[in-house]
């Protein structure tokens, strides 16, 4: 008898162990190949940031043109991979505007993906060279569409949408309660959830990485999502309207399925700030 196979759930794990490796680029390009839409587009020119001591940023800024001919840009930091920024092409006066921030983000149960809205402007000069100059005043609107990958479970259309919108607003309000945490800024993202895991999951690691005081007598625990968590801990550290996210084993959750996705956001303005430079990049194809 002839077997037949569902390619999307044979690549699954594969495109969730290339993020591990740290190859995000390589799932974007399968994640795209899954659906067809790395074929929906081609590029008709790259740009590279020129290498000099001093440059604001590592970025690549890709032309594109879809099937009816419309153009537009992609603007790329190589330090978050899990982004692109998608802008409309320069008019004759070098003007352009932002349009959406196109997330994929993988971990070890499978992947997220999103596109949210935004507003911004800027100026972009094309030709051997680009010169590229954002205003810092970037706003992030709302999450248009996307799809999640979860073991061999994929979601799509609204429920996909809820799903995003829902993790989005637990993120925003737990990177806005880490930043009162005075905690480091600029790191890598190994280094993002090396500082902050023993901090907000602390029964996560090994005990000597945990914070000192993090348990005391009389603390309860509390079981959800096959883990016992420190009740005690929760109100004496957390703000009160991430108790209950903490306690259900939800903030965990979002922190395995969505680390890139935490770390992008608590990372928002200082990728305005790196946009803000002028920068000078060299077209390489």
């Amino acid at each position: 008898m002839k077997r037949t196979y569902d390619f999307r759930l044979i690549l699954a794990p594969c495109i969730a162990a290339l993020f591990l490796c740290g190859c995000t680029s390589l799932m974007d390009k399968a994640g795209r190949a899954v659906d067809g839409s790395a074929f929906a587009e081609k590029k008709t020119a790259r740009y590279r940031a020129v290498k000099k001591e001093g440059a604001a940023a590592d970025v690549e800024i890709t032309e594109v043109q879809d099937k009816e001919g419309r153009r537009s840009v992609i603007i790329q930091l190589n330090d978050f991979p899990m982004m692109k920024l998608r802008g409309s092409y320069p008019d004759e006066k070098g003007e352009f505007y932002l349009t959406a921030l196109e997330y994929l983000g993988g971990s070890v149960h499978g992947w997220s993906e999103y596109t949210m809205d935004m507003a911004g402007a800027g100026s972009l000069a094309l030709g051997e060279t680009a010169v590229l100059t954002i205003d810092d005043e970037i706003e992030l609107v709302q999450i248009s569409g996307g799809r999640i990958q979860r073991f061999d479970t994929r979601i799509v259309g609204s429920d996909a949408l809820t799903n995003l919108r829902n993790r989005r607003e637990r993120i925003a309000a737990t990177v806005e309660w880490m930043a009162s945490l005075d905690g480091p800024n600029g790191q890598l993202l190994e280094d993002f959830d090396k500082y902050y895991k023993p901090l907000l999951f602390p029964e996560m690691v090994k005990r000597k990485h945990r914070p000192e005081g993090w348990l005391k007598e009389g603390d309860v625990r509390v079981k959800a999502e096959d883990i016992r968590w420190n009740s005690g801990y929760t109100d004496r550290f957390f703000p009160e309207e991430l108790r209950n996210v903490r306690n259900s084993g939800t903030l965990f959750r979002d922190w395995e399925d969505a680390l890139s996705w935490i770390y992008l956001e608590y990372e928002w303005e200082n990728i305005k700030e790196l946009l803000s430079r002028q920068i000078i990049l060299q077209r390489i194809k």
